[in-house]
């Protein structure tokens, strides 16, 4: 049976117009030139630059000036070599010095992809059969450097998409603010990850800590550590992969102020110095049945990846941390949108080629999972992985699953799992349920459609998927056709 689908008209594309305005360093030699150069200009000329900026620049990003001063306050600390003490210096040449360590970076330039779609939890002013929704995507820009951007809109009674006013000042959040880190836990993350067993002992570093410290104490000890010991080269991997681990806790607070499509989570911690991928956000109901949004996703520094996860309530503010355990250590981890039999779940690709489930009693600590899908058909035979978290239905859950075939070719499947034992498989279609068309298959990188979340309205299943990693677009399937066909597959 061929399952109808139904591809929309509406487009997601790269938008370079798309700015927010970055820290701009190179090295301290520079920089303090950088501020010579600047206090050694008079006063009209420092007037007429700062002016020149404002005019070019504050209508481009709100409260610029902020932003300047922000940045400034970065290298204050340099001031020392020009035994000048930085609030000394009138906040007019402060905020011309910040402006030039102040660069625009667009964050969309490149490519726009990987969506998801869950319900929004402001369902105001809408009408019968309509749902606000929220959509994230990966936003790229230069040097492939990836972000979590957003989108909202309202489906009507028949799934078309209406995208709300998208605004036009993006931001970073207005807070972060670093975790408290607990020994023990901390430790335990550090013997999962590669290249520390051997080397030399954490608890070397870690005993002169409190059970509890900050990313501030645990810096500063390492420093101390660094200089007694007086290790070679190849022992700073213990360090570095200290700090890397510490730096990806925080949490982020964007101002009530912004619009959800000017909120962009761009990447803070080491780990993710190259990038926020692919994160997978799922409508999720605990045990009180309250609302709470996870999103797991890939953090990448350019040699690693880190599966992570962050949590929100509202959109506003968001947590993030590290996955704990030996099944966190590969792309494409997945909550269920609920426990299930008293413990979470979770979809994962160990070993980048098959799906596997994970079950805990703590959402951050994942220690064994168990094989439940392999390739069979020819369209999945490289490797085969979900593409988004399981939707619950009245048949069984419901996994949309990528496939890659020939040509590395990306295409999209459907699966079932029974509701009680969801390790077991009950249905997998035998044909691709959407394979890249004539449009599709030109971008980024070609033959792929790829999705990380898709949701039921009324009737239909909504895919959010991205065409060959450039641009994203949505579908629909009648969901009764899709699970009869999913439960006659076997």
């Amino acid at each position: 049976m061929h399952i109808p689908i139904n591809r929309k008209d509406t487009k997601f594309y790269p938008d370079s117009k798309r700015v927010i305005a970055r820290f701009l360093f190179t090295d301290d030699k520079r920089a303090v030139n950088t501020i010579r150069s600047i206090l050694d200009m008079s006063e009209s000329e420092a007037t007429f630059a700062l002016n020149q900026t404002l005019r070019d620049y504050s209508m481009r990003h709100r409260n610029i000036s902020k932003i300047f001063e922000k940045n400034f306050n970065k290298i204050s600390h340099l001031f020392a070599e020009l035994n000048i003490h930085p609030a000394s210096i009138d906040y007019s040449r402060k905020i011309l010095i910040g402006s030039y360590f102040t660069m625009e970076y667009s964050i969309e330039s490149t490519a726009f992809f990987n969506p998801s779609v869950v319900e929004h939890p402001d369902q105001s002013e809408t009408g019968p059969g309509e749902r606000r929704v929220i959509l994230s995507f990966r936003a790229t820009g230069e040097g492939h450097l990836s972000s979590i951007v957003f989108r909202t809109g309202v489906l009507d009674r028949n799934s078309n998409l209406t995208i709300e006013p998208v605004g036009n000042m993006i931001e970073e959040a207005e807070h972060i603010r670093r975790h408290v880190y607990h020994k023990k836990s901390f430790s335990s993350k550090l013997y999962e990850m590669q290249d520390v067993r051997g080397i030399i002992p954490p608890e070397l570093i870690l005993d002169k800590l409190n059970d509890e410290f900050t990313y501030g104490e645990l810096r500063k000890c390492i420093e101390e550590a660094r200089k007694a010991l007086h290790l070679a080269f190849d022992k700073e991997i213990l360090f570095n992969q200290i700090i890397w681990l510490a730096s990806s806790h925080y949490e982020l607070e964007f101002s009530l102020d912004t619009n959800i499509s000017e909120r962009v989570i761009f990447p803070v911690s080491a780990n993710e110095k190259n990038g926020i991928e692919d994160a997978r956000f799922v409508k999720f109901k605990d045990d009180s049945g309250n609302t709470i949004y996870y999103a797991t996703y890939t953090a990448y520094d350019g040699t690693s990846i880190l599966p992570k996860m962050m949590d929100t309530r509202d959109f506003y503010h968001f947590r993030i941390l590290p996955l704990h355990g030996e099944i966190a250590q590969n792309k494409g981890m997945a909550m269920f949108p609920r426990k299930v039999n008293g413990n979470y779940a979770m979809l994962c690709r160990l070993d980048g080629f098959n799906n596997y489930i994970s079950f805990s009693d703590n959402i951050n600590i994942w220690r064994e999972a168990q094989l439940i899908q392999q390739p069979i058909f020819p369209w999945e035979i490289i490797q085969i992985g979900n593409c988004g978290s399981p939707i619950e239905t009245d048949e069984g859950w419901l996994v949309i699953t990528h496939g890659v075939g020939p040509m590395r070719e990306y295409v999209l499947g459907a699966s079932l799992f029974d509701i009680q034992n969801p390790e077991k498989e009950i249905g997998r279609l035998k044909s691709p349920l959407l394979i890249p068309n004539a449009e599709e298959r030109e971008g980024y990188v070609p033959n792929v459609v790829y999705s990380c979340g898709s949701m039921i309205h009324n009737e239909d299943l909504i895919i959010p998927y991205a065409m060959s990693d450039y641009s994203s677009t949505y579908a629909t399937v009648n969901i009764r056709e899709l699970l009869n066909e999913l439960r006659n597959s076997k």
